[in-house]
């Protein structure tokens, strides 16, 4: 070939490579990872999958959603404090791992604080109490009373033990002064259809989890523990309205490896901040029990240890120790 014909060839296979790489984008250039620290499926793994789409669009690169599981989500978040601080690699989690697990595990092997950069808080989830058609009580009060008068049939079940709805029972068992046996299920459906069958008292879960059986008659769910009443069930009363300073919000956000360089921060804050307040994925994450938020940066930090400081004494409170 001559040398003019492999001028022009290699010219043609310029266009064409320029033709299928995006404007922009960088050659070699590694995919953005964002490790979810639980297994696919689910709405943490859909609310990834939602903000990878968004980032992809947003940076011109390409995003991937690892699913990076094991040891209760603490493998996942490991990977991401090993990770290279340069926006590469991002933990998407919800609240446990990052502001509750220091409280009940003896080792982390990682500082929620000091080994991660806050990105943004994307949304937040409430919980419920509700009580079965065995438990005649219309309000907290009422059930508060019923279970001092019914000691032996005071108990509550959750999803499971070492949860965020086992700890808050355990802290409105204390807070109230009742002696409140916790029963841990696997899964709320299984905790619920023991509340309908009368063989428990009462459950503690989210609230999506419950508001269908709410509007069903079939349970009856006494409080919504947000600062103000859940969108999903605007008939039932917060906690505080009733009298009960009880106030507490499960969360899902994203955050990067420590001493990720702040622009980068702020890129990637705007872009899934702008994401999950379009009407397409606030009406996704409304339809998995989600309400969308976006905070910035400070915030998420503040609220990461306003919450760590709110759960340490309601993990104590229900006498809960995680294995390693």
């Amino acid at each position: 070939m001559t040398s003019r014909r492999l001028i022009t060839a290699g010219f043609g296979l310029t266009l064409l490579f320029a033709a299928i790489v995006p404007a922009g984008a960088q050659v070699g250039e590694q995919p953005v990872r964002i490790i979810f620290p639980y297994a696919a499926g689910g709405s943490g793994d859909t609310l990834s999958r939602l903000i990878a789409d968004k980032l992809r669009a947003g940076l011109n690169r390409t995003v991937i959603v690892e699913n990076r599981t094991g040891a209760g989500g603490r493998i996942g978040v490991q990977a991401v404090k090993g990770a290279a601080p340069d926006g590469s690699t991002l933990l998407l989690t919800p609240i446990a791992p990052v502001a509750v697990y220091q409280h009940s595990y003896k080792s982390l092997g990682y500082d929620p604080i000091a080994d991660f950069s806050p990105v943004s808080q994307l949304t937040t989830f409430d919980f419920a109490v509700a009580v079965g058609p065995r438990v005649p009580v219309k309000t907290l009060g009422e059930l508060v009373a019923w279970a001092k008068a019914n000691p032996g049939d005071a108990n509550y079940g959750t999803p499971a033990a070492g949860t965020l709805p086992h700890f808050l029972g355990a802290l409105f068992a204390q807070r109230t002064g009742l002696d409140l046996r916790h029963v841990g299920y696997r899964g709320s459906a299984a905790a619920l259809n023991d509340l309908v069958g009368g063989h428990i008292a009462m459950v503690v879960t989210t609230t999506s989890d419950l508001m269908e059986m709410h509007k069903s008659g079939r349970v009856h769910v006494l409080a919504t523990s947000g600062p103000q009443r859940s969108p999903f069930l605007p008939d039932v009363p917060t906690f505080a309205e009733q009298g009960y300073e009880l106030q507490a919000s499960g969360w899902y956000a994203l955050f990067a490896p420590a001493k990720t360089p702040p622009d980068t921060i702020t890129r990637i804050n705007q872009i899934v901040v702008e994401a999950v307040n379009t009407p397409e994925v606030g009406e996704r994450l409304l339809a998995m029990g989600l309400q969308p938020t976006g905070t910035s940066a400070a915030e998420l930090a503040a609220i990461q240890k306003r919450d760590a400081a709110f759960w340490a004494p309601a993990v104590k409170a229900s006498g809960f120790t995680a294995e390693d």
